[in-house]
């Protein structure tokens, strides 16, 4: 049985710079590195950047990363200047964006159980929940 998320790897173009996005600009901490990868972590989450030819595909396919809603205006302020690949139009405040090899990444506040609060208050007709 899955458990959760046991860890995402990224394949990034230039390490230095990766690592300098997300432990600079995003606030991971580094906690391993070698000359092809290093190891990240924020709260339970351990993101791995392995230097290769990163192919970020077309869709909406992207890693979400939850912020502390006291923390979010201080971040959206600190990454304006990062492209976005898309306005927020869902429950709960976000933020996406690119990081420097075109991952798409979604800053956001809410949860699950928020998610689904907000479904069951407005009751979309296309969205069962169970």
């Amino acid at each position: 049985m899955i458990t959760g998320v046991n860890h995402i790897t990224l394949v990034v173009a230039d390490l230095p710079r990766a690592r300098a996005f997300y432990c600079d600009r995003l606030g991971l901490t580094l906690r391993a590195q070698g000359p092809r990868m290093a190891y990240l972590e924020a709260g339970n989450l351990w993101l791995c950047l392995e230097l290769g030819s990163p192919a970020p595909r077309h869709d909406d396919s992207h890693i979400a990363l939850s912020c502390a809603p006291s923390d979010f205006a201080y971040l959206s302020a600190r990454l304006r200047d990062i492209p976005q690949w898309k306005i927020n139009r869902s429950e709960g405040a976000s933020l996406y964006i690119l990081d420097p090899d075109g991952h798409k990444l979604e800053i956001h506040i809410g949860t699950l159980a928020s998610r689904l609060a907000h479904y069951r208050k407005t009751r979309p007709q296309d969205v069962q929940i169970f």
